[in-house]
């Protein structure tokens, strides 16, 4: 395995695990309000300190992690459920007019920036963790559908799917039986970039006030909370600044190590 797998992997596990972790215990109860210890810097009694409101910024890393993670999960989930069935389906029906409206409503969605269909979404439904799924996961689909679509379409001009056709299986079982294995290492790598633009679009909807709402904590709304106290309390926008970056850029080199570690083409050069 390539050294930026197991970096990714760890830096991964380690914020998956502090999610868990949180649903067990956290340090201090983040819905508990202490005034008189706000803005605490770093220290033995608070490790990461404490924000405006005297809440321990590590209980809420913990709690943040889970709401970041959740979100993106469920959001990808929806992107891979649905947008991996339209790209075969697709494919299957090369040139046909099922495929013109598969691939035209991708390039439809395509033609909005993703933060801008989450902004309107949320803005016209509410502001919530559960409709910043459906604005991320709408987004997702069509990345999905148009790399399983390009991934599919050479593996139908192969031999051992030629043969499949003349033993008289179906363009669906074709698909899913023969397509659909040999392009779930693709879909896996795609799986975790997704992830971590999952993570960035659920900060960026939570600081603009459209994500999870309080008391639920989130990294991005830690941000936002933290734009006026940078000159006084630093720690409480580094802190969630870091978590994020570390997040992001651990799930970016599982991506990358999973690719060559799924690769056999990689594994055969290295070799």
């Amino acid at each position: 395995m390539s050294r930026n797998l197991i970096i990714g992997g760890v830096m991964t596990v380690f914020f998956i695990g502090l999610a868990i972790l949180s649903f067990l215990w956290t340090p201090y109860n983040i819905e508990t309000l202490d005034i008189p210890n706000k803005l605490h810097p770093p220290d033995g009694t608070n490790v990461l300190g404490t924000d405006q409101f005297g809440r321990d910024i590590l209980s809420m890393i913990m709690m943040g992690a889970r709401t970041s993670i959740a979100v993106a999960l469920v959001a990808v989930g929806i992107g891979m459920g649905l947008g991996i069935p339209l790209g075969l389906l697709a494919a299957a029906r090369k040139g046909s007019l099922l495929d013109e409206l598969i691939m035209r409503g991708n390039d439809l969605v395509f033609a909005f920036p993703s933060l801008v269909i989450a902004i309107l979404i949320t803005a016209v439904f509410g502001a919530s963790a559960v409709n910043a799924i459906i604005a991320i996961g709408i987004f997702n689909i069509p990345v999905f559908a148009r790399l399983a679509r390009g991934a599919a379409l050479p593996l139908w001009e192969r031999d051992f799917i030629l043969a499949a056709r003349v033993c008289g299986k179906s363009a669906t079982r074709i698909s899913v039986e023969h397509i659909l294995p040999n392009i779930t290492n693709l879909m896996i790598v795609q799986g975790t970039i997704q992830f971590s633009l999952g993570i960035l679009a659920e900060a960026a909807l939570s600081y603009i006030g459209l994500g999870a709402q309080p008391p639920t904590a989130s990294w991005g709304r830690m941000l936002a909370d933290a734009q006026t106290l940078v000159s006084i309390a630093p720690h409480t926008a580094l802190v969630p600044g870091f978590a994020i970056l570390l997040m992001v850029l651990g799930l970016n080199l599982l991506g990358d190590g999973l690719r060559d570690w799924l690769d056999p083409r990689i594994r055969v050069a290295r070799v």
